[in-house]
């Protein structure tokens, strides 16, 4: 398993790619009140409710699945601790920026007096309710926004994600795309700020190790004719295609299958890498030998997590999960909010806010804990707790960016699923 930093661009060795994260400081101001029930005397529990709006339906459907499950396994997990704080889950649908279904749900979640909610998992999404939600005093927490946009967004210190920036994954897949020896590339590119934005840092990436860009043609949410774009792409030759795309990706293979690309000039992203195979979906053709990356540690490496979550969910009668995207950031969303509102001895959003950086570990001196569990003990003993769970350290800048980051690089094998890329 190789390692990729930002200061050796030049070589991916392996399956995994490390990167440090910088982030522009955007101070945020807190308020006197917020969501939530307010504090509690020492020895009462805290009651705390969250809200979700996750892809239930729309383009990113295929992730809602696992980062539902991941948050269920974390409530699970936190009230059978019974360590001084229970958690209510209200569980809510993004949709996308074609169905809308935010603009019921965002409300109906804000009437419940959530302290805070997770989601969306769109960035494009998240950016049309994200000023409700922080207008409101609530925190708004993704486990999957993946847009540079918010690094600096004017969010009044609520917005928080355990998913790096793409400035990352477009560093990284820029680069591999170059080392594959490609020296010509095309995109097509969902035009919202999450494929926008990546195009541009996979772009950047890909001419500064010596390549060009050579089409990239962009759709609308909604679309359902790709025809044009994919006549535009394959017209220009280029030696790779990378596919910034939610689940449209499906329609677009076989009429690039049929056009003569092969498998190997194709790249996915974290809007698209899926499973094909295992969801039953005809792509028109084999995959294998096609690439992707999506931010995230290995699927080998949180493998026990993967193991235990699929074993809670099925256990709760639901049908195995044949994705594990953003899984992980989804649980850790929750075990933070809660060891941080443990930690503020409060389920006011203001208050929870203001102990998501000590709670991930970066501010202060906290003592490193993997589980809820070890986390609540050393803060209900009086210590400060930094957590670091399957998705990684984490560690929260000034602006609630992780600045810890691992992204997964993976390829297709003949049965249209993916595994970790071997180097």
């Amino acid at each position: 398993m190789g390692v990729f930093t930002r200061s050796r661009a030049g070589s991916i060795l392996g399956g995994i790619a490390v990167v440090g994260v910088s982030a522009v400081f955007l101070a945020g101001c807190a308020g006197d009140s917020g969501g939530g029930s307010g504090s509690t005397e020492p020895g009462e529990s805290l009651d705390l409710k969250i809200g979700t709006a996750l892809p239930v339906t729309g383009n990113l459907a295929f992730l809602g699945p696992p980062e539902i499950a991941g948050t269920e396994f974390a409530k699970a997990e936190i009230n059978a601790a019974d360590m001084g704080i229970q958690v209510e889950l209200i569980q809510g649908d993004s949709g996308d920026t074609d169905n809308k279904a935010y603009e019921t749900e965002i409300p109906r979640l804000l009437g419940e007096g959530v302290s805070a909610i997770i989601g969306a998992a769109s960035s494009g999404v998240s950016l049309q309710f994200i000023d409700q939600v922080v207008g409101a005093d609530v925190i708004q927490f993704s486990p999957a926004n993946t847009s540079a946009a918010f690094t600096t967004y004017d969010d009044n210190g609520l917005y928080f994600r355990t998913a790096p920036s793409d400035i990352l994954q477009g560093e990284v897949l820029g680069n591999l795309i170059a080392e594959s020896g490609a020296q010509t590339l095309g995109m097509i590119v969902l035009n919202d700020s999450y494929g926008t934005g990546l195009a541009e840092f996979v772009t950047e990436a890909f001419e500064a190790a010596g390549g060009e860009v050579v089409a990239a043609p962009t759709y609308n949410t909604g679309d359902t004719n790709f025809s044009a774009q994919v006549s535009e792409v394959v017209a220009a030759n280029p030696d790779a295609i990378a596919l910034i795309t939610f689940e449209e990706v499906t329609t677009m293979l076989p009429e690039l299958f049929a056009a003569g690309v092969t498998a190997d000039q194709l790249y996915f992203v974290d809007g698209n890498l899926s499973n094909f195979g295992t969801n039953g979906v005809d792509v028109g053709g084999s995959l294998e030998g096609a690439k992707g990356t999506y931010p995230g540690l290995s699927l080998d490496t949180i493998e026990d997590f993967t193991s235990a979550l699929q074993e809670f969910w099925v256990g709760e009668g639901n049908e195995e999960l044949a994705e594990f995207v953003y899984a992980a950031e989804s649980y850790d969303a929750v075990i933070l909010l809660a060891l941080a509102a443990l930690a503020a001895g409060s389920t006011d959003s203001l208050a929870i806010a203001e102990k998501l950086q000590e709670v991930s570990g970066g501010s202060g001196d906290g003592e490193v804990c993997t589980t809820f569990a070890e986390c609540a003990e050393i803060i209900n003993s009086g210590g400060v707790a930094n957590y670091d769970g399957p998705s990684g350290p984490i560690t929260f800048d000034e602006v609630g960016d992780p600045t810890e980051a691992t992204i997964g690089i993976y390829e297709y094998t003949a049965e249209n699923n993916y595994v970790p890329y071997a180097g």
